[in-house]
């Protein structure tokens, strides 16, 4: 598939990256340094100029091009790119975009602005949030299977109940699968004797219950069916979004906004959020409000600095747990390991939406961790799968040893695995796959 990224910044940077073993990328963007960058930091071909004139992206080759992906910072550049594109050819077009309003319009209207999807990355943030919220200790969460199963990604810490313990002696829940442990640059398939150790990142599938029960026994913190107060800093589009998902939850979260405009628009949107006019740097008016007796605090503010300040203030005070946005995917790291328990970089986010979508052409969900390094696909069995009607340790002799079947659904039950299992066409099987090896399986699958 010949692909036409336009915007060459850290979203259009992880489309390509995702895409260029596959596919043949061209990536277009008008500042030279970054077309200088990704053409010696991947195998794309890549070109300084305009993408929203026809005279850039005939250059770029859009008569042949399958699909365009419009991933600038300007909303509105990113419409015109699918617009133009489609007025000189016929790719399918993805644009990112910001604005909700922008994304609302064209739900609204199939095909509206030329674009035929749209990722909104405020909305899939916040998205993101509640998630990983929804888990305690989780530093990404993702379901498949209509539900029925769930993929969750823990950082086991030196005080960890399992840190030290072989995967045999942690697996305690019936309905759970541990898929994978990502430690350093590793992707590790675990035997039942493999050491689980302070640092690594333990990647579990199972049941919604297996899975919770999982993370209870890793963190005494609430999930957020249980948790009893959310509190949401910052009016910004991410947090009210943010605040307006914890509300279809049945929650009713404190939302805080220091402008008084914006703070009571924001009252009139959210009747299930108690909207405080404030400054939330303030530690006197969080001790005053009791923020200290939150749950959850979630930093939407419109800058890194203020967001790791917040949480900064919010830890210091007692909060058992906190949510940060993280604009500059450079700090995720940094601002982890000193004051968010987990970092939510919109650009990264928006990313995986858009390069998951275009696995999806080819199986019913897909989820990337650890910025692909591994995948989790959701594959529906026939006849032509090297599965089909056949028992599990049978069929995966054939294939690379990165991979793991972590879960099965099948009529609506969940199956949990096992060597001696058959599995059924028709059969939804979840599996983990190093990247290394993702076209080998998939193609087998």
């Amino acid at each position: 598939m010949r692909v036409l990224v336009v915007g060459a910044g850290d979203v259009g940077s992880n489309i390509a990256a995702s895409l260029d073993d596959d596919h043949h990328v061209v990536v277009i963007d008008t500042d030279p340094d970054r077309i200088s960058s990704i053409t010696y930091s991947h195998d794309v071909l890549a070109m300084e100029g305009d993408g929203t004139s026809i005279e850039t992206l005939r250059d770029a080759g859009i008569e042949r091009a399958d699909m365009v992906i419009a991933s600038t910072d300007i909303d509105e550049t990113n419409i015109v790119v699918c617009g133009a594109a489609k007025a000189v050819s016929d790719p399918f077009t993805i644009a990112r975009v910001r604005k909700t309003t922008l994304f609302g319009t064209w739900t609204q209207s199939e095909g509206a602005f030329g674009v035929d999807f749209m990722v909104s990355t405020n909305l899939q943030t916040a998205e993101t949030i509640v998630r990983i919220a929804g888990l305690p200790g989780a530093h990404d969460v993702e379901t498949f299977a209509d539900g029925l199963v769930r993929m969750a990604e823990f950082e086991i810490g030196s005080d960890s109940p399992i840190a030290g313990e072989t995967v045999s002696e942690a697996d305690r829940f019936e309905a759970l699968t541990f898929a994978a442990l990502l430690r350093d640059s590793d992707v590790i398939i675990p035997q039942g004797d493999t050491e689980i150790r302070d640092g690594d990142a333990v990647v579990v599938i199972g049941s919604k219950e297996s899975v919770r029960a999982f993370a209870g026994s890793l963190s005494p913190e609430p999930t957020l069916e249980d948790a009893r107060e959310i509190v949401v800093v910052g009016g910004t589009d991410i947090g009210y979004q943010a605040a307006r998902l914890f509300e279809a939850e049945g929650l009713e979260p404190r939302l805080v906004e220091r402008d008084p405009g914006r703070a009571r628009e924001l009252a009139e949107q959210l009747p299930g959020t108690l909207v405080l006019e404030s400054d939330a740097t303030d530690i006197d008016f969080l001790v005053r409000e009791h923020v200290d007796d939150s749950d959850i605090v979630v930093a939407a503010l419109e800058s890194d600095e203020k967001n790791l300040l917040v949480s900064l203030l919010a830890k210091r005070i007692g909060v058992k747990r906190t949510i940060g946005i993280v604009e500059s995917g450079e700090y995720v790291d940094l601002f982890e390991t000193v004051g968010i328990d987990v970092a939510v970089n919109p650009r990264l986010v928006t990313s995986e939406e858009i390069t998951r979508f275009t696995r999806k052409q080819r199986t019913e969900n897909v989820a990337m961790l650890e910025s692909d390094r591994a995948e989790v696909l959701e594959i529906e069995v026939d006849a032509d799968s090297v599965l089909f009607e056949r028992r599990i340790q049978d069929a995966m002799a054939g294939l690379p040893a990165a991979v793991v079947v972590g879960a099965i659904s099948r009529d609506g039950e969940l199956i949990t695995p096992r060597g001696e299992t058959i599995v059924e066409a028709g059969d939804h099987v979840v599996v983990f796959v190093d990247t290394d090896v993702l076209e080998t399986v998939i193609e087998a699958l």
